[in-house]
């Protein structure tokens, strides 16, 4: 994924979090926006290739080391929408809330980011 410029990035995340504590709509492009920023500071942050998170329709990335995944489904896979990434992002809420709420699907044994959320913007 093309990482997001902080002076792109971080206006647009100012807005979607904005929207988010208001409980108001993320205007489009700014959630895709801010959603792409968060997750290419995770990528750069952690990098490796052995947990895929996907947050649809804004965009997916391999992180932290590990056991490298190279065809078909990865074996650890962390699904969430783009409201949801955004909280845990930024530690609005945390891993074992969401998680227990239901709103992230997990797969495999290394599918959890508790230990890398929230992320440092």
């Amino acid at each position: 994924m093309k990482a997001i410029p902080p002076e792109t990035g971080e206006p647009a995340l100012a807005r979607a979090l904005a929207a988010l504590d208001a409980a108001e709509p993320i205007a489009r492009a700014d959630m895709l926006t801010a959603v792409r920023y968060t997750l290419s500071i995770l990528e750069r942050t952690h990098p490796g290739r052995s947990v895929e998170v996907r947050v649809p329709p804004a965009g997916a990335v391999q992180v932290i080391e590990g056991p490298r995944h190279t065809r078909g489904t990865p074996p650890n896979v962390v699904e969430l929408a783009p409201e949801t990434w955004l909280r845990l992002a930024t530690g609005r809420i945390g891993w074992t809330e969401a998680h227990a709420a239901g709103d992230i699907l997990a797969s495999g044994t290394r599918a959890s980011l508790s230990a890398y959320l929230p992320i440092a913007i």
